[in-house]
């Protein structure tokens, strides 16, 4: 049959909740010994998936651990005695405001709240012998790092049971002299530099080995921006052997006047610890007198502000990420499951999003259905740890068997023993499949083989052949396969063992038997003592095969602790201060409402994402804008353009950044842009790449083409891509309907292995889709004065559903010059619903007709 474009909108369902809310606002107020009343919460809540334990638990399914985890329905309950006692663990000496507990109907009569510093030492900050049970809000005073219920009398025959221990109030002193450099990762200019190996921003990048120098001459300048005010207790300037005898500190409000802070004229090189008290967002080192031939030369410039760390690292990962153990029945297993897919199976453009997580060992006999919005993931260090004896299916009965519209969802990190001798993952974009270890076929298209648009798969195995059966196109990379059945117009592999080699057109296979550069994506796993940590695997070149297959992926491993563990309702402030603090970033499964840019600027950080977590910018503001650093690893999320236009979903590096990265870049991984469907958004630009040697490993930028808020004037967007920096490489791009160039590639030695592309459905006419002479504009532009690009297994449709009668004139277009090849290109009118004249500038033949057939061009020039 005739593969078709995705046109027919799903059947509406009513979406429906895995978890109802049950938690209501925390009220309360009162004298330190009080009882229970009601007023807001005070402060940050502290206590929330901290370390906990209790005297007792009544058994293995009331654990201390359930009582700090966020979910109102899971319980800590003790043992029939007194007393009894539950203490949470802060990570921090904190002071302590507020303290709520949800009493289970087994309450306590008498209790006490106290803090300790040690754990050991215990003070009393409430105490009550008239407890009622219910909630009690309880306004106290204390400081430590540990708090505890302690019970005496319980009010019932049974032990003390709570639903939830909450503890709010701040860490850190909040008026002493932090230890977080402030400025290391900001923005930074300066007066002038030596060369092009000394820019300013060498001088806070947290390397000691790379330095600022300026002009030799006097006076010189270097300038950071703290991003908002600060108050500003400590700079240290490490000078290299070209110091400043004379210098002063300044700060500024606005980066125009400028107050000094310090002042010497004794300089003598070295490091300098200036204790200062000052406030700004802006702070400069001003040199006068320069103490060498030479002029001002910095290793680092760092600034420590007041309050020092006052967000926790680690917690709970909420109620939509839900847990399975071996020790759990399959029954107990499986209706989880179906209820998750029930609520998600045709749920396209709903909100709900869920994180399904299997710790390591054994299940049986379960088939894990994948809809929208879910994760499925293992939480061993390996494929193996974690060994499904059964099915992780997706399928399309929701759809009637067309699987076009398939999208966001995703599997990772088992071992499956399919029940049928085969896997069944029929999904279109936004679906990755990796660290998968397939003990037999996997089948990538749906029951009765209905329509299927693309897929990915990466760092994986299959043991037996992969069969892409109605799959229009796919790619595959760094994998160990048995072989391929069939291709339909494009199948590309690299670093694939078992692949076939490149025989495009016919049948439409290509192959690289190495990936020039990858890495796999970050993800999550439990250590030996049952932590959550988040393993960064290594940057790989040349690679071909599975990463795991000889041994443990190789890469660092980062406690959650390390990790902000965000939650939706969190402010993009509180995001940003937890990265400015130093924290990575771990975005749970929901929607986040982005009022300000999410700021990363810390080389190394990692922001990854379960469950597809959504940001939607607010304003017109740039949902998320990472630096020129090394090693920023950005994994796991949808950008989901808001009502207002943003002139750009996701920057990654400054314009017109020099650096290189290329022993340790920055990488985009499972990263998907969207412009409407969920509701009218705008967006100018979704995806620019100013940094050198970027890593674009799959991403799917999509203007929607169905669902809510779609039209030429309504969800209106200009490009999906545009890349500026050198040495950028993308594996796996999928980019769609765009109204004009849907990817504008300025960067030179640029490589693109797979794209897929369709052009925008819905031109009202030629003339309003016209690029200066000719109709429409091209998928790929590569731009007249780039010298090298290369491109292989490159596809690109048209489906004029508006007016059919336009004709593009071609899908790429390119500098004709012998460094800008083209490999496996081809061009497919669906259905005749308009035709490409050319494949690329004005080589190759018209695609065009009913029959859908594809007009395919090996290579150019």
């Amino acid at each position: 049959m005739s593969p078709l474009p995705r046109t027919a909108r799903p059947p509406h369902r009513p979406a429906r909740r895995l978890l109802a809310a049950a938690v209501t606002a925390l009220l309360a107020t009162a004298a330190l010994v009080a009882g229970p009343s009601g007023a807001a919460a005070a402060g940050t809540l502290l206590s929330q998936g901290r370390p906990t334990t209790a005297s007792s638990s009544e058994n293995a399914g009331t654990a201390a651990g359930y009582a700090t985890d966020g979910n109102p329905g899971t319980r800590w309950s003790s043992a029939f005695g007194d007393p009894q006692w539950l203490q949470v663990d802060l990570g921090a000496t904190a002071t302590v405001s507020q303290v709520t507990l949800s009493w289970e109907a087994a309450y306590a009569r008498a209790y006490q709240i106290q803090t300790s510093t040690d754990g050991a030492s215990w003070t009393t900050v409430y105490a009550t012998t008239t407890g009622d049970g219910g909630t009690d809000d309880l306004t106290v005073t204390g400081t430590g790092r540990y708090v505890r219920v302690y019970g005496t009398a319980r009010a019932t025959a049974y032990g003390y049971s709570l639903w939830e221990f909450q503890v709010y109030g701040t860490t850190g002193t909040g008026t002493g002299c932090g230890a977080t450099n402030a400025a290391q990762g900001r923005p930074a200019t300066a007066s002038s530099v030596e060369n092009a190996g000394t820019p300013a921003a060498a001088a806070v990048d947290g390397n000691p080995g790379t330095r600022w120098s300026s002009a030799a001459s006097d006076p010189q300048w270097l300038r950071v921006d703290l991003g908002g005010s600060q108050s500003i207790c400590r700079v240290t300037l490490t000078w290299e052997a070209a110091y400043a005898r004379a210098y002063q500190i300044q700060t500024s409000t606005d980066g125009a006047s400028w107050t000094t802070v310090y002042a010497t004229t004794t300089g003598d090189g070295g490091t300098d610890a200036v204790t200062v008290s000052g406030t700004g967002r802006y702070l400069r080192v001003y040199g006068t007198v320069r103490a060498t031939a030479y002029g001002y030369s910095l290793w680092e410039l760092a600034v420590n502000t007041t309050g020092g760390a006052t967000i926790p690292g680690g917690g709970s990962l909420g109620p939509n990420v839900l847990t399975f153990d071996p020790s759990m029945s399959g029954a107990t297993i499986q209706s989880q499951l179906d209820t998750v897919f029930r609520t998600q199976e045709a749920n396209q453009f709903g909100t709900q999003r869920y994180a399904l997580l299997f710790k390591p060992g054994d299940y049986s006999g379960i088939n894990a259905q994948i809809g929208f919005y879910t994760s499925i993931m293992g939480l061993g260090r390996n494929p193996g740890d974690v060994r499904i004896h059964g099915d992780v299916t997706v399928d399309a009965g929701w759809f009637n068997g067309n699987a076009t519209q398939n999208f966001w969802r995703s599997a990772s990190n088992m071992q499956v023993f399919p029940s049928a001798g085969f896997t069944r993952w029929a999904v279109s974009q936004a679906a990755p499949f990796r660290r998968m270890d397939i003990q037999g076929d996997l089948n990538l298209a749906p029951a009765g083989y209905g329509w299927a648009s693309g897929g990915y798969i990466a760092d994986s195995r299959v043991t037996g052949i992969v069969q892409p059966y109605s799959q229009q196109q796919w790619y595959t990379r760094d994998s160990n396969v048995g072989g391929y059945q069939n291709a339909v117009w494009n199948v590309t592999n690299s670093g694939v063992v078992g692949a076939p080699a490149t025989s495009f057109p016919n049948p439409p296979y290509t192959t690289l038997a190495r990936t020039p550069v990858s890495r796999d994506v970050p993800y999550l796993y439990l250590d030996a003592a049952g932590g959550y940590n988040v393993f960064v695997p290594s940057t790989r070149t040349n690679a071909s095969g599975a990463s795991w297959l000889g041994g443990s992926t190789p890469g660092t491993s980062l406690p959650l602790s390390q990790f902000y563990v965000a939650h939706p309702g969190d402010s993009a402030a509180t995001i940003n201060a937890a990265l400015a603090q130093g924290l990575n970033l771990l975005l749970t499964p929901g929607v986040y409402d982005v009022t300000e840019t999410i700021t990363v600027n810390r080389p190394g950080t990692v922001v990854l994402g379960i469950g597809f977590p959504t940001l939607i910018p607010q304003n017109g503001v740039t949902a998320m804008s990472v630096a020129d650093v090394d090693g920023v690893r950005l994994a796991g999320m949808l950008l989901d353009a808001g009502p207002i236009n943003s002139p750009v979903l996701l920057r990654v590096g400054t314009a017109g950044a020099t650096a290189s990265h290329a022993a340790d870049p920055t990488s985009i991984q499972d990263v998907f842009f969207r412009i409407g469907g969920a509701g009218a958004g705008k967006a100018t630009t979704s995806l620019v790449v100013n940094s050198n040697d970027t890593l674009i490993d799959h991403i799917w930028a999509w203007r929607a083409d169905h669902g809510a808020g779609v039209g030429w004037t309504v969800n209106t967007a200009d490009t999906g891509l545009v890349v500026n920096g050198a040495n950028v490489t993308a594996l796996g791009l999928f980019v769609e309907h765009y109204q004009k160039y849907e990817v504008v590639w300025n960067g030179e030695n640029g490589r693109i292995v797979f794209f897929q592309n369709e052009l925008p459905y819905d031109p009202p006419n030629a003339a309003a889709w016209t690029n200066g002479s000719i109709v429409g504009y091209a998928a790929v532009k590569v731009a007249s004065g780039v010298s090298t690009f290369e491109g292989w297994g490159m596809g690109s449709y048209c489906y004029f559903n508006v007016d059919p009668t336009i004709a593009a004139y071609h899908s790429f277009e390119a500098p004709v010059t012998p460094g800008v090849r083209f490999h496996d290109l081809l061009t497919v009118s669906l259905g005749g619903n308009g035709s490409i004249t050319h494949v690329v500038n004005d080589t190759g033949a018209a695609a065009q007709g009913t029959a859908t057939v594809p007009v395919n061009l090996v290579s150019y020039p």
